[in-house]
């Protein structure tokens, strides 16, 4: 076996999400969400892309899932529209209808269903009502769960009602870089408690639908400090506790990293928490890099694209001697090990059982040739991560499986189309699928 320490069982996967692969933005009853509202502003996105026709993966979900077949791989993660399901808050038959059709032809195909409830795209109607910054948004989102549940229960294997909350928090209310581009700084802060009280009532609702196999998909990594300076330590762990203990405490520990966070969270916190404590089946860990913080500075500082406001009490840096993406991400396979080895040491016999529920490279592929397309930095960075991950296992880590991000190249939020992680290379002119060679080697690993 390529990876010693993988068991039999591993769970093989690859991911995706509504609005960067469905399209069919105004068909079927789907309502604006955020997104749609963020790309029709000028200059939001790369290039004045949109997620409009994406890769059509809402009439195309067959061909897209013969594709998963044939890789063999054991679970699709999927994210569902709430704008699709839940327009103008009421069910939509003909957007459950799609989701039904999707999970069916999945089942038929063998491949299990991991369901996402929301991976950033808020209905524009719950976002004029205030969006996450409203508490009445964790109803709403328990609602939804509800709808959703009682549809697909019977036959999805993993549930995730959030994507990596920390995201929406930042770039989406803290700094303005995502939908709904609102820019608070400090001030998005209640948006982390509303996320994360909208998670446990989902997974309250999830679980009174009789649903089963219920987590989360949380984005993490490493942070370093930039010297063995005070300062830069003490930035560091101020860095680390509000892009990592911050999401996860609440939920595996039943409280805030800091009392002055929990301070500054709204409502009844202490009862809040309870319920954002909901005991999960796994633990969902999205791993793309680490992150060099140093001491606060005066300049402004750029993190993938979003320009932070000088005067934080830390400023992320470079890390160099590594390789990096196309993206401009560094290539850290042992920062996967390395966080969940610290997520075993914080939490110890509080975490549930853990899958990757992201991990993934852009690199601008070129177009096909022939039917094929090379892609070996894709290859080395897929294996290479998957090695660190056997050695966490070998140490003793809980990791049940692996979700490649992602099955195709798609719409990468402010982005746009220019990065691509896919396994399969999408040409956007005439939506033609080809797997990439990394597709081929992967089929090989899964095997």
């Amino acid at each position: 076996m390529p990876f010693p320490g993988l068991p039999a069982d591993f769970l093989w996967g690859v991911a995706s999400a509504a609005y960067q692969v469905e399209g069919a933005v105004d068909e079927d009853g789907r309502a604006k969400s955020v997104w749609d509202t963020f790309c029709a502003e000028p200059g939001k996105i790369r290039d004045g892309d949109t997620g409009a026709i994406a890769t059509d993966h809402y009439h195309r979900y067959r061909e897209d899932i013969a594709l998963l077949r044939d890789l063999g791989v054991g679970a699709y993660r999927f994210s569902v529209s709430w704008s699709r399901v839940l327009p103008e808050g009421r069910p939509n038959p003909l957007g459950l209808d799609f989701y039904d059709r999707l999970v069916d032809e999945l089942a038929e195909a063998g491949i299990a269903p991991a369901v996402t409830l929301f991976h950033w795209d808020t209905p524009q109607t719950v976002e004029d009502a205030g969006g996450w910054l409203n508490r009445d948004t964790t109803e709403r989102f328990a609602e939804y769960a509800a709808v959703v549940a009682e549809r697909l229960k019977d036959r999805v294997k993993l549930w995730m009602p959030l994507n990596e909350p920390v995201v929406v928090t930042l770039f989406g209310y803290a700094l303005g870089h995502h939908a709904p581009g609102r820019s608070l700084g400090f001030g998005a802060l209640p948006v982390v408690h509303h996320l994360l009280l909208g998670h446990g009532r989902a997974v309250q609702a999830l679980r009174a639908a009789g649903a089963t196999g219920i987590g989360i998909a949380n984005n993490h990594g490493p942070v370093w400090p930039a010297s063995t300076a005070e300062q830069d330590t003490t930035a560091a762990q101020t860095y680390d506790t509000l892009v990592n203990h911050l999401f996860a405490d609440p939920i595996l520990r039943g409280a805030y990293p800091a009392p002055e966070l929990a301070a500054a969270m709204p409502g009844p916190v202490v009862e809040d928490l309870e319920v954002i404590s909901e005991p999960l089946d796994f633990y969902g860990i999205n791993y793309y890099q680490p992150t060099l913080v140093g001491e606060s500075t005066s300049d402004t500082v750029e993190v993938e694209g979003a320009m932070l406001p000088p005067g934080l009490p830390f400023a992320p840096r470079p890390i160099t001697g590594y390789p990096v993406t196309d993206f401009g991400w560094p290539v850290v396979p042992d920062g996967l090990r390395e966080t969940i080895a610290t997520f075993i040491t914080r939490y110890g016999d509080a975490l549930p059982p853990i899958y990757i529920t992201e991990s993934g490279c852009s690199y601008h592929d070129p177009d096909p040739v022939d039917g094929r397309v090379p892609d070996p930095r894709r290859i080395a960075y897929h294996e290479e991560h998957l090695r660190s991950l056997a050695q966490a296992r070998a140490a003793g880590a809980d990791v049940r499986g692996y979700f490649a991000w992602s099955a195709t190249d798609n719409f990468e939020w402010a982005a746009g189309y220019r990065e691509r992680f896919g396994l399969v290379h999408v040409d956007y002119a005439t939506q033609r699928r080809t797997p990439k060679d990394s597709y081929h080697w992967y089929k090989q690993v899964v095997s």
